[in-house]
């Protein structure tokens, strides 16, 4: 019997590169992977089911596992971001620290998105904002129908509005966004960050809290897993060989276009670890139940799943195998 077929759609990430040029292969798949934005990608998985395999917003994730969605997940988290760096605010706003974001205009891509979870529950334990009191807007549809809390304010933006342009014109107070926001990024002075040193910050947060946010995580259509259940460890087993083979580029600076690459990773190394990003269930338990929370008291999910019961039994027990 030949390798069975597999679709994986995934981002095209140095995490990932060697899953995408063929370079490691899952025994017993024969895998087509499909490397695509992540907005495409949730839409077409949560609406959908489109994929065999892909990697999916977490918050996501915990939205599909409440409702019993037709996939589950093993522990893999191929994108990680710390999110102090992506809150955004009208220098003219008032807003000179994260308290003063309580009662002000809120905009966001969607309120399901990972990113928004973590920075609304971290400016919410850190820094003492009260979600209740601020007025949130919404540019996108959200991947997943939903009904608000009614103590939640919230809105759409008017169709055909963009929330950069909302925030540049004073029609918003502030922006949480997944990406860099475009005025930003362009050195427009009506934009700030609402933390002027980022990096400080989320550098003192890993240090507190032990977490290093997970945006994303890797779900299997529970009918292959049904008919194949080995299918979890193979692609759980070559995630981590792809993310081994990362690092072992890292490593050598003839491999990267980076003149200081050798001093950011030895940086990276003595804040984060050795592996900044198991591919397992216990060194993840701070993240992870930090998601939950945030996802059930901000009203994603009606009730707080146990850990466990999020991902593949059988790949929970698959020891990994840490970088040295």
């Amino acid at each position: 019997m030949g390798d069975i077929r597999l679709t994986l759609a995934c981002g095209d990430y140095d995490l990932t590169r060697a899953l995408i040029d063929g370079s490691v292969q899952p025994a017993g798949i024969d895998l087509t992977v499909l490397a695509m934005p992540s907005p495409e990608r949730h839409w077409r998985m949560m609406r959908y089911e489109e994929f065999d395999v892909a990697e999916l917003s977490m918050s996501h994730y915990l939205v599909a596992h409440a409702r019993r969605r037709g996939f589950s997940a093993i522990p893999v988290f191929p994108h990680r971001r710390f999110r102090h760096s992506f809150v955004f605010c009208r220098a003219d706003a008032g807003i000179e620290q994260p308290a003063d974001l309580s009662g002000k205009r809120i905009a966001l891509r969607t309120f399901q998105n990972t990113a928004g979870v973590w920075t609304r529950g971290i400016l919410a334990d850190d820094y003492g904002l009260d979600i209740k009191t601020v007025h949130w807007s919404t540019q996108d549809e959200e991947e997943t129908p939903w009904d608000p809390p009614e103590w939640l304010r919230i809105d759409r933006v008017p169709a055909g509005a963009n929330l950069d342009r909302m925030l540049l014109d004073g029609e918003i107070d502030a922006a949480i966004y997944p990406e860099t926001l475009p005025s930003f990024a362009r050195g427009d002075p009506r934009v700030k960050r609402l933390f002027e040193r980022p990096k400080e910050v989320e550098r003192d947060y890993f240090q507190r809290t032990g977490i290093f946010p997970i945006m994303h995580t890797v779900v299997v259509r529970n009918r292959v897993l049904e008919q194949f259940p080995w299918v979890a460890i193979s692609m759980l087993r070559a995630f981590r060989e792809s993310k081994q083979r990362c690092y072992d580029r890292l490593a050598d600076p003839r491999q990267t276009a980076l003149a200081w690459v050798q001093d950011l990773v030895e940086e990276q190394r003595a804040v984060l670890g050795a592996d900044p990003w198991p591919y397992a269930l216990e060194p993840n338990l701070a993240a992870l139940s930090a998601l939950i929370r945030y996802s059930h008291t901000q009203g994603l999910i009606p009730e707080a799943p146990a850990v466990n019961d999020l991902f593949v039994e059988s790949a929970l027990s698959e020891s990994p195998r840490y970088v040295s």
